[in-house]
This record gives C-alpha cells, structure tokens and sequence, in this order.
C-alpha cells in the first residue's frame, strides 16, 4: 500500500497535509512513521505547486510565502516565528500543568501558572504592597498608580494603560468573543470558555478536601484556603482573622467603604459584588428562564432556576447521600447530622465511627478514610 502521508512547511513548522494540517511534528522522522494510504491532492499552490488535500492545507501554505506567522490549529496570528514555535507548544501539550490540565508555551510559564494553585504571589508592587504571582500581572497594575491612560477606545472614549488592554477591550465591541447563549461578549477566548460554564453548569475544578467544585481555576485555589486551621491576618478594625492576606484585604474594604452602594450605604467586598448589589435597586433582570420565562438578576440564579425544570440535584450528602438542587439546602440538611459535645466544640461527628472534629474540613479529610478516596 503506497504511503501518501505529505508534508509541507508551515511557517517552518512540519505538517501533515492529508490531516488538513491537523497533525504536527517536531522532526520528520516522526512525520514519516505516520503513513496513511493514497488519497486526491487537488488544491495546488498558485506560488510552488505543491498539492494539498484540501483547501484549509493550501491557504495555510500560502501564507508561508506572505511570510505570516499564524497558528494553524486556533487561527491566531503571533507577532514572529519565534513567538509562533513557542505559541505552539500549548497545542502539542508539552508544558501542560498536573494540576488542572492547562497547557502553557514554555517551562516560565508553566512555573507562573503553577503559582496559582500555590496560592504563592512573589511580586510585589512597591506602592500599595500588592501582591500578585505573575510578573505580567504586576506591571498591569503599576499602571494604575501612574493614572496615565494613552489608549483610548474609539467606540466609547474609555482609556487604557496599555495597548493590550485596549485590544482585549476593543473585542466587547466587535462582538469577536461572543456567548451564543445570551449574547454577552467577552475580552478573550478564556473569558469567553470561563462564562460559558455558567450555562453549563460545569465545574471542572474539584476541592480534594471537602469536594466543592468550581469553573474557574483561581476559584478553587481561594477556597482552599478556607481549609487552613491558621488564620495569622487580623482586622485592626474588628479583630477578626483571617487564611490569607486576600480574605483580609477584602474584608477591610467594608470598614473603609471602598465599594459602597450609592443608594443604600450597604459596603461590599469587591467591585462585582457592589454590582451585583445595584440590580436589587435597578430591578435590571437580563437573564431569562427558556422554559417558564422567569428573569433573575444573576446568571447563577437562572442556572440554580434551571434545576427546578431539569430534576438535577448536583449536591449530595456525604453521609446519607441525599440529593439537593441548592447549596444552602445542603448545608441545613448537614445539621441533622452535626452532633456537639458538652463544651460546644467538635461539633462535626463521622457517621462511620462516630469521631468527633472541630471544623468541618478536619471531618472532610478523615472521612477520605472511610471513602477511600
């Protein structure tokens, strides 16, 4: 049987022509091991007339001669050859993270990333003290110190400190990222994947102590640190300690009332949350129920809506495996089965062995035991 398995240059890249350029390799050796059977080249290039089995092949040859530099695989354009071999690596999966899978573009970025399942920021801005565990990150925010903005957005006049920000705020505009669920559009296609899963529901990052599962990465790695016996930052306000240097920061913003509700005083954590808290005052409910259209403010409400229609109860207790369409309705259920001494503490009891715990990710842990988990 005649092997036909062509390859051709892409950007200097070997390629698979019969793949429709699916198939990359580092050395031709490799390229060569993977024979398949004769098949059409009808898609000639008009520049060397080499033949291409379709025409995605020949275009993206054709731009080898324009001297672009674009990935074949998720149509980005890189800024050099050099940025192409090194933008390439996410897809052949070489620096690909244990933890949740991701796929970086060198060992540094990989080192970086891995810093978020840490916890660990090591840079640190010399300003307001700020920490945060890229370096990329820490020269974003140094700009918002210096308050200059140069980059303007021709579509609403907004400013940026960085050309950057201002492409990936251009892409609101031009819809480039955009939800086929509820139209909303996002800056990038992380951002875009990120939201997506609030209509999925899908929570592919999971809390190895207590089981809680998150969309996003940065989520799971926040609520970790709700696990921690340790809590060595206090507020000088109110006295109450906290994990992390982050929870502490938070908290503070409501004794200083940075994020403060113009309409009723109420201070929030954080700036989405002082949006969120607005819509109770604005009425504003974007998110539509397709089945009984009932609108909620929040997305997470439409999706936690959304189980009503479905039967889906995607929170079980660990002891008596009882279903629940509600977080909340989890934790109350949970009372029926927390047990206190007589000094009021290790009030959280193993239905296996009856032992007791003083926090319920102690209990969370020891239950792996039993589980075998």
């Amino acid at each position: 049987m005649e092997s036909c398995h062509r390859m051709f240059l892409i950007n200097s890249i070997l390629c698979c022509a019969y793949c429709t350029g699916e198939s990359l390799f580092d050395v031709k050796t490799e390229a060569d091991s993977n024979d398949v059977t004769e098949c059409d080249q009808p898609y000639v290039c008009p520049e060397c007339g080499r033949q291409f089995t379709t025409e995605m092949s020949m275009t993206a040859h054709r731009n080898s001669h324009a001297g672009e530099n674009w990935c074949i695989k998720c149509r980005k354009r890189l800024s050099s050859r050099k940025a192409l071999h090194k933008h390439m690596n996410m897809h052949r999966g070489r620096y690909k993270c244990r933890e949740c899978g991701r796929c970086c573009s060198s060992t540094n970025d990989l080192a970086e990333h891995m810093q978020s399942h840490s916890g660990e920021k090591p840079f640190e801005c010399t300003v307001c003290s700020k920490r945060f565990a890229t370096s990329r990150n820490l020269v974003k925010h140094s700009g918002t110190h210096s308050g200059e903005k140069p980059y303007s957005c021709d579509e609403c006049e907004k400013c940026f400190s960085s050309p950057r920000s201002l492409a990936d705020h251009q892409n609101i505009h031009t819809g480039k990222y955009k939800c086929p669920e509820c139209g909303k559009c996002c800056y990038n296609t992380s951002g875009l994947n990120r939201h997506r899963r609030v209509h999925s529901g899908e929570k592919p990052f999971e809390c190895t102590v207590c089981g809680k599962r998150f969309a996003v990465a940065g989520n799971l790695v926040v609520h970790g640190q709700t696990h921690r016996e340790e809590k060595p930052y206090s507020c000088d306000e109110c006295e109450k300690c906290f994990s992390s240097a982050r929870f502490l920061s938070r908290h503070v913003n409501v004794h200083t009332g940075k994020f403060k509700c113009s309409e009723c005083g109420k201070c929030c954590y954080h700036s989405s949350g002082l949006r969120r808290h607005r819509k109770m005052h604005s009425g504003e409910k974007a998110f539509e129920c397709a089945v009984c259209g009932k609108q909620f403010a929040e997305s997470a409400s439409l999706v936690a809506h959304g189980r009503i229609h479905s039967g889906e109860k995607p929170y079980i207790c660990y002891v008596c495996h009882k279903e629940f369409d509600r977080r909340s309705s989890l934790r109350v259920h949970m009372r029926v089965h927390t047990v206190c001494d007589s000094t009021g503490e290790n009030c959280y009891t193993c239905y296996e062995c009856k032992k007791r715990f003083s926090t319920r990710s102690a209990l969370c842990q020891h239950v792996n035991i039993h589980t075998g988990m």
